[in-house]
């Protein structure tokens, strides 16, 4: 099982020509060997906050957008582990907070993340697929 970070989620969804060649092949992958893919479950609020923000535009209702990601993906809950681990990820590491858990996450459940965010692959923290 593969974490997919909070816009790969929203890409896979409205603009997949986004997603990278290798991280296309690790979702397919993951989705035929039946391993899956995850989410943590406070990208269901970023996606909610970025819609708020007008940062994203859905063609269905949000509620119904974010019950159709809950049905595609395996949506972890955020940990007391994984809250703990956020605190010890080193300076170079996003200060986001969602960012900080989605990374937590990865690391505490051994999960590879799909992220294209530079600064979370600069850190080289959490294993990164891109």
């Amino acid at each position: 099982m593969i974490l997919v970070d909070t816009h790969v989620v929203v890409w896979l969804a409205l603009e997949p020509e986004r997603i990278s060649t290798s991280a296309q092949a690790a979702i397919d992958e993951a989705r035929q060997n039946e391993d899956g893919l995850a989410i943590c479950g406070v990208t269901l609020l970023e996606i909610a906050t970025s819609y708020g923000k007008g940062r994203i535009s859905l063609a269905m209702s949000l509620e119904s957008f974010l019950r159709d990601v809950e049905e595609r993906f395996v949506v972890l809950p955020i940990s007391a582990r994984a809250c703990a681990r956020t605190l010890t990820l080193p300076a170079s590491y996003p200060k986001d907070p969602a960012d900080r858990v989605i990374g937590a996450t990865a690391l505490v459940e051994g999960m590879s993340l799909v992220t294209a965010d530079r600064e979370i692959r600069r850190a080289k923290v959490v294993r990164t697929i891109w």
